[in-house]
C-alpha cells in the first residue's frame, strides 16, 4: 500500500489556555481535550508528518502563528477519563473511548501573526475554512496550494 502524501491543517489554540512559545518551549504535545466531532473526525485523517498550522484564537489579532508536525497519531485522549480535567466526558469508557489525539512537534515560529483579516483578504471560505464567518471548528484541513501560499507568508 502506497504511503499518501502529507497533507495539511489548521488546529486553533487559544494562547492564554496554549501557546505557540508553549509548544516552542515542549518541543512536543498531546493535542487534547477535543469535544467536537467533526474536528475530532479530521483529526482521526491525520497521518504522521501531516504539517499543520497553528493557529491563536480568541485574541486580539487572531491569526497563524507558526508551524508543527504530527508524529503520532490514534492517541486515546487521557483527559476524558480525567475526573479533575474540563474535558472529562463521563460517558467514555476505557474499554470504549469516543475522543482521541494526536501528538504534534514544534518546527516554527513565524515572524509576524498571519492575521484572521489578512487571511480574508488572501482567501474565501472554500480555499480556507477558518474564514468562514461563524465558523468555530478548532481543526480545519487546508488544501495543498493554499498551504504553499502560507508557508510562503509566514
Amino acid at each position: 500500500m502506497p504511503q499518501q502524501e502529507p497533507s495539511y491543517w489548521l488546529m486553533k489554540s487559544e494562547p492564554n489556555a496554549y501557546s505557540i512559545d508553549n509548544l516552542k518551549n515542549e518541543g512536543v504535545t498531546l493535542w487534547d481535550g477535543i469535544r467536537n466531532y467533526q474536528a475530532r473526525n479530521f483529526m482521526r485523517k491525520m497521518i504522521k508528518g501531516d504539517k499543520v498550522f497553528f493557529y491563536h484564537s480568541n485574541c486580539n489579532p487572531p491569526g497563524i502563528v507558526g508551524l508543527m508536525e504530527v508524529i503520532e497519531i490514534n492517541i486515546v485522549d487521557p483527559t476524558q477519563f480525567d475526573k479533575n480535567s474540563k474535558y472529562f466526558d463521563p460517558k467514555s469508557k476505557p474499554d470504549n473511548p469516543r475522543w482521541d489525539c494526536v501528538k504534534v512537534k514544534y518546527l516554527s515560529k513565524s515572524n509576524k501573526i498571519l492575521s484572521l483579516p489578512e487571511l480574508k483578504i488572501l482567501f474565501n471560505e472554500e480555499d480556507l475554512l477558518v474564514v468562514k464567518k461563524g465558523n468555530r471548528l478548532s481543526i480545519v484541513p487546508v488544501q495543498n496550494q493554499v498551504a504553499q501560499i502560507l508557508l510562503e507568508k509566514i
